[in-house]
């Protein structure tokens, strides 16, 4: 009985945002729903059992993907003109998630579901051996490359501002034209 009212809490913190997310106008806004809506999906992961997927949900994605998308919201200057709002641009999208959800009704009724559920028992620690013995390499070179990637990221978004020495001889050849 918990547990179900435990499923039933994190799924509603799963798809509350999720469709505040869908239906938002303000993109910061839906930055901050899909918070919740991560934060919901990895406490589905804690509850099932799959605890490196919740540990992973938490640092991947809320820490690293949802955190660059804010910020990238955030530094980006959106124009806020009048845009067609009309009901046109919705229905195509409404045709494809019906045909979708319709796909996956007929999928999930056909099968014929039994619930087995073994013995959970914890991987994190399993996992982070084999990652700092046996792939420690690839650990590292990936490491490597995302830290090259946030180099390039900055520089790309560094503003250009010429310095001292690149305006002195123009402000030089000016002086000397007015003492003379």
């Amino acid at each position: 009985m918990t547990g179900d009212l435990i499923f039933i809490l994190l799924a509603l913190l799963t798809l509350v945002p999720a469709v505040w997310v869908v239906l938002s106008r303000n993109l910061v806004h839906a930055g901050f729903a899909l918070l919740f809506t991560l934060l919901g999906a990895a406490g589905l992961y804690a509850s099932m059992a799959a605890d490196f997927l919740a540990v992973t949900q938490l640092m991947v994605y809320i820490g690293g993907v949802l955190v660059l998308v804010l910020f990238t919201v955030m530094m980006t200057h959106v124009p806020r003109g009048r845009e067609n709002h009309g009901l046109d641009r919705y229905v195509p999208a409404a045709v494809f998630a019906l045909l979708v959800f319709g796909v996956l009704y007929k999928t999930i009724t056909a099968v014929h579901w039994h619930a087995v559920t073994p013995e959970a028992e914890p991987t994190i620690a399993r996992i982070g051996t084999k990652v700092m013995t046996d792939y420690i390499f690839p650990f590292e070179y990936v490491s490597l490359v995302l830290l090259a990637a946030m180099i390039g990221a900055a520089l790309l978004t560094r503003e250009y501002r010429p310095t001292d020495t690149e305006d002195a001889p123009s402000d030089a050849g000016e002086d000397a034209e007015v003492a003379s």
